[in-house]
């Protein structure tokens, strides 16, 4: 594993940070008060090839490794955390696409994504069973050569989005993770009504609920093999854990950057906040905290690229990046005393956000399970 960027990885990851400053950072709380991230900038960041980077050219990204799509995703992350999520749900969902989907549909959505011209969100959970995505109730069933979707399932983008990858059932079984295929369903077909959710943070992203009642889509909109869907796509979760644990570490980062600034310049007892050793120290150990966790994440992209094993590092990275960003933003927030409370500063905010992704995309619980698992087996595993 190098440690020194390319000059290619060095040059996407300062695109990234220019936008993150100018135009990201600026409107963070206005995307919080509007509830969502303006088409304008998606088309924006597309444009800039931030979105997806990791994607083939023949197919609308850029042809770079996963290491960059991670260096991306910081950047943006330290500009506004749900606006790096959606370049996080773009690689994710273009991933899923590029490698299980017939090739016209493919050519269709792929690179509408890598532009930002449209929002494919990934619907694998469902109201009712949260971490157990193994069991959804959502059927799909063969009706000539199209497929009928009826159930539920809970989407981030649920505003936005124009279509979405959906898990269903589509045999009898009964056993977790089988007989469940994988689905592409534009959410513009007759049946499919949205229903917003009103959450504490993470407030852009527009989480919601997709229902399909009798959704009629087209036999080629099902993705790799029939009942094998959650074993093959589930695969690229891996990658996109390591892209949240990043998303999480540039909201942290930023903190303790401006939190560093705070504390050499505000007195108290007529000398600077950071000549004590209980105001600096812990400065310090966030900054190595947020060390570890960077270099957990982009050995996981590491791994994914050199096609080596890497579903623990993700696992890893899911359950520590999000928690310890959260850890380090409540002492920064801390430090700032009555200011980090105020909704003036983007602090508090930021709290919020990063706690939504201690639960979304797989708990601790879950990926504690999964690093047990992997070094276990299953027979010993929880």
């Amino acid at each position: 594993m190098q440690f020194d960027l390319t000059s290619s990885q060095q040059e996407y990851r300062d695109r990234a940070r220019a936008i993150a400053q100018v135009r990201l950072a600026p409107g963070y709380r206005a995307r919080e008060r509007d509830g969502r991230i303006e088409p304008d900038l998606r088309r924006e960041l597309g444009g800039l090839g931030l979105i997806a980077p990791e994607i083939p050219c023949e197919l609308g990204g850029q042809g770079r490794d996963r290491l960059t799509a991670g260096l991306v995703t910081e950047e943006i992350g330290r500009g506004d955390i749900n606006v790096a999520y959606l370049q996080v749900v773009g690689s994710l969902v273009a991933q899923i696409l590029a490698g299980n989907a017939p090739p016209e549909l493919a050519a269709h959505w792929v690179p509408k994504i890598c532009s930002g011209e449209e929002i494919v969100g990934i619907g694998l959970t469902e109201p009712h069973g949260g971490s157990d995505a193994g069991m959804p109730r959502l059927t799909a069933v063969r009706d000539g050569a199209d497929w009928v979707l009826d159930g539920v399932k809970s989407l981030s983008f649920g505003r936005d989005a124009a279509a979405v990858v959906v898990f269903a059932r589509t045999g009898p079984a009964q056993e977790r993770g089988k007989d469940i295929s994988a689905f592409l369903v534009p959410l513009d077909l007759p049946g499919v009504t949205r229903e917003p959710y009103s959450d504490m943070g993470t407030v852009a992203v527009g989480r919601g609920a997709a229902h399909f009642a009798g959704v009629r889509i087209p036999g080629d909109h099902l993705l790799g093999a029939q009942g094998r869907g959650f074993s093959q796509v589930m695969q690229g979760f891996d990658f996109s854990r390591a892209l949240i644990g990043l998303q999480c570490i540039g909201a942290a980062q930023q903190t303790v950057d401006e939190t560093w600034g705070h504390v050499s310049t505000r007195e108290a007892f007529d000398r600077p906040l950071s000549t004590n050793q209980g105001v600096a120290f812990p400065l310090a150990e966030a900054e190595t905290l947020l060390a570890a966790a960077r270099l957990l994440c982009q050995q996981t992209l590491w791994l994914k690229d050199a096609g080596q094993p890497h579903t623990a590092q993700a696992a890893m990275c899911k359950w520590w990046a999000p928690k310890t960003a959260y850890d380090v933003i409540t002492q920064c927030l801390l430090l700032h005393g009555q200011y980090g409370y105020r909704t003036e500063l983007p602090i508090e905010q930021r709290l919020r956000d990063v706690l939504g992704l201690q639960i979304g995309d797989g708990t601790a619980q879950i990926m504690k399970l999964v690093i047990a698992r992997q070094r276990l087996g299953r027979a010993l595993a929880p």
